[in-house]
């Protein structure tokens, strides 16, 4: 969630030239060709789930607004998946110095997740860098200004970025040696603490990174420019780190937030076996409370952007925060239909942002109903298939799920679908029968070879 006021607005309007937004619109459409997520049998997998956070505890009071319900009530919706946001300068309060008790809340709140089989993404989160400028993720003892000034916005906290003390740090965090060694050998602690934890699917490096702009320069070629010369160096550095402890455990790479205005990303080759690209999916009007307008095509503008990457660099992508502050305006419903379309034609997977108990941007209120439109979410979907995926498709009007795949010729022959609470009916051909069917899950056990067709009906 990167997004809150009508100036953010304003600030992308101004640096979004209309020469980059043309450019940003060209080129072909999205969805195939994308290499898909696999777990150790190699299945295919759909993550569907939720960011889960506490930004506001620190300290002894770290996490301490996760709980175990988090999970309980994510599973029971049918959702398999949580982005779960850690901060460096919780995890390293003095240079060299890990909190211990840190470590030990991540991994309670990493057994609730195992316990209600949802898998982890562990999220090193920052907002506007961390504490120094009001905020969390890089420690305010690796926070550079070079003395330059820093003007709060507390009505409109992203415009903060575009801060010279902001622009800067970035600038040394990517630049100063000594600043570069302590990131890695933070996310060396976290892999090697969490390497064998079997909730922890993944990593992801950094939230939406940002960085310093030039003066003349654009948004779009500035964020193409930072995440070329100063991401990747970065994203390869740290995958390295991981890998010193850790051979094999997914890693997160997220390009900066301008991908959601349809600008594709100047992210270049990371190299590493197991890396997924991660971009977030929100739109500046939107964020900024307007209605959703179908008519504008962003959600199609953004589709034939982000795809660029995964299918250049041949990785697997999985969305990690998507969804607007206000889903009640006449139009959210027709955007969440739409969006969950989109996100399907593409993806491994996506986290919306944000599983918690009451307004903003909470998936659910205080009895843990969904608010208005964000049961749209909860959909039927393939959490992994033993084979090569044809086509997956949902009508939510109908209530109806198909899958079609051809099973592998040898390996795992189970397939495992994912159902929110129902009813619903199970049926399967092509030499597949359903072998097992419980609340919010169904099994199917698949001949070697065959064309598998499923259908998942509410009813």
């Amino acid at each position: 969630m990167w997004r809150t006021a009508l100036a953010a607005g304003a600030v992308l309007a101004a640096l979004l030239t209309p020469t980059a937004a043309a450019r940003a619109d060209s080129g072909g459409g999205g969805g195939t060709d994308i290499p898909v997520l696999t777990d150790e049998r190699g299945r295919a997998l759909t993550l569907r789930g939720w960011n889960v956070e506490d930004k506001a505890g620190r300290g002894e009071q770290a996490l301490a607004a996760v709980t175990e319900r988090h999970f309980r009530d994510m599973r029971a919706q049918g959702f398999n998946f949580a982005r779960l946001l850690v901060f460096w300068d919780d995890l390293e309060p003095r240079p060299g110095a890990y909190s211990q008790p840190y470590l030990r809340k991540i991994e309670r709140v990493l057994d609730w997740a195992e316990k209600h089989d949802v898998q982890v993404l562990l999220d090193s989160h920052q907002d506007v860098f961390g504490p120094a400028f009001g905020h969390r993720g890089v420690p305010a003892w690796a926070t550079r200004t070079d003395g330059l000034p820093f003007t709060p916005h507390p009505d409109d906290w992203f415009a903060e970025y575009f801060e010279p003390a902001v622009q800067r740090a970035f600038t040394h965090l990517y630049e100063d040696e000594d600043l570069r060694r302590a990131q890695e050998r933070m996310w060396r602690i976290l892999a090697d603490r969490f390497e064998h934890h079997p909730a922890v699917l993944g990593y992801d490096l950094i939230n939406e990174p940002m960085g310093e702009l030039r003066e003349g320069e654009d948004l779009p070629t500035a964020a193409r420019r930072i995440e070329r010369d100063h991401l990747t160096p970065m994203y390869n550095r740290l995958a390295d780190a991981v890998r010193s402890v850790d051979p094999g455990t997914w890693i997160f790479v997220e390009p900066t937030p301008i991908v959601g205005e349809g600008v594709p990303t100047g992210l270049g080759r990371i190299e590493d076996p197991k890396v997924v690209y991660a971009p977030h999916f929100y739109n500046t009007a939107m964020e900024a409370g307007a209605d959703y307008d179908p008519a504008a095509g962003w959600i199609e503008t953004y589709e034939r952007a982000v795809t660029r990457y995964p299918k250049e660099y041949g990785v697997p992508m999985v969305v990690g925060e998507w969804g607007p502050l206000n889903n009640s305006l006449p139009n959210m419903n027709h955007f969440y239909r739409d969006a969950m379309a989109s996100l399907g034609r593409y993806g491994s997977g996506w986290a919306g942002y944000v599983w918690c108990y009451g307004g903003g941007y909470c998936a659910v209120d205080g009895s843990g109903a969904f608010r208005t439109n964000k049961e749209l979410t909860a959909q039927p979907y393939a959490e992994a298939v033993a084979g090569t995926v044809r086509s997956s498709s949902y009508d939510p009007d109908a209530g109806v799920y198909r899958l079609e795949y051809d099973s592998g010729r040898r390996g795992s022959r189970w397939t495992v679908l994912s159902l929110p609470p129902g009813p619903w009916t199970v049926e399967a051909g092509g030499g597949a029968v359903v072998v097992r069917e419980a609340a919010g899950r169904a099994s199917l056990l698949a001949a070697p070879a065959a064309r598998v067709t499923v259908t998942v009906t509410r009813g």
